[in-house]
């Protein structure tokens, strides 16, 4: 993944709606939901929702699809996970990260 798009994605995850959508997305795996529940379930106006859905297709973290009358909206996955690789390529300078319980001990 490239700095541009890690930042593009950042950028579009920064703000506490879309942050929501898109969370929302990611547990409804690949069913997706379209505008309507989601708007329902966030409590997010839809013409709002709309530009928080662009925002994030922008940012290739959402992808849309057309489903008869509906648009079923869905986390991009791979993105989602190419993302988190480069957020964490070089952690604990390559060698294995301690996990939660060994980092708090005062061993």
């Amino acid at each position: 993944m490239e700095d541009d798009q890690v930042v593009k994605a950042l950028t579009a995850l920064a703000q506490p709606v879309r942050l929501k959508v898109f969370r929302a997305l990611v547990v409804s795996g690949q069913t997706g939901l379209t505008p309507g529940t989601m708007a329902e379930a966030l409590n997010v106006p839809p013409n709002t929702l709309s530009f928080h859905l662009k925002e994030l297709t922008h940012a290739g973290l959402v992808t849309q699809e057309r489903a008869s009358r509906h648009i079923i909206y869905r986390a991009a996955y791979g993105q989602m996970n190419a993302l988190l690789a480069y957020l964490t390529e070089n952690c604990c300078q390559g060698v294995e990260c301690l996990d939660a319980t060994a980092a708090s001990c005062k061993c």
